[in-house]
């Protein structure tokens, strides 16, 4: 008579339990998905696209309030499309990228606003500064894909993104809208 091993038995099924339990994160196409803040210096807009960012999201039309957002930027990765100001911009004064090297944003509930409009709260975190903020989010379905696309405003000078010379908010405004586009596959 054979012998079964029921401890690795019973830890295979808990972990495909365990794993249908949970809500499924959507696989996000970086390559199609984009994260952009336009900011004005002497009044005109300056678009800079953050290059690198890792996004982990969840979310059923039927049950909204079950999803989730949690999405990380590498702020080392901000081009504005010079290599002077690319520098300038990681450096102390505005990023800091070697002592804060990601930005956050984490929810904390999602809400229906009609139709294919949601209102995502959650803490929005740079430079070691956090806020708790409301994005609106239109979301759409295009073949297998759900597609996230929202701004969201907010002063700079809130969290410290620059300082020194650069907290006048004359050259540089205080107001920065950063915009987001982010195609995800469910898996």
């Amino acid at each position: 008579m054979k012998k079964i091993a029921y401890r690795p038995l019973l830890a295979s099924v808990t972990a495909v339990l365990v794993a249908a339990a949970l809500p499924a994160f959507a696989q996000v196409d970086a390559s199609k998905s984009t994260v952009v803040a336009t900011s004005k210096q002497m009044n005109v807009p300056v678009d800079g696209t953050f290059k690198k960012f890792t996004a982990q999201l969840t979310f059923d039309p039927a049950k909204p309030a079950a999803g989730s957002a949690n999405l990380s930027i590498d702020t080392d990765s901000y081009d504005l499309g010079d290599a002077e100001y690319n520098k300038q911009v990681r450096g102390k004064e505005w990023f800091d990228s070697a002592a804060f090297p990601k930005a956050t944003f984490i929810s904390t509930a999602i809400a229906p606003a009609g139709g294919n409009q949601y209102k995502v709260t959650g803490k929005l975190t740079i430079k070691g500064k956090s806020q708790v903020v409301t994005v609106p989010v239109a979301i759409t379905q295009q073949g297998a894909a759900q597609v996230f696309d929202g701004s969201l405003p907010i002063k700079r000078t809130q969290y410290d993104v620059g300082t020194g010379e650069w907290k006048d908010t004359s050259v540089v405004a205080d107001d920065v809208v950063i915009k987001f586009h982010i195609v995800a596959a469910k898996h």
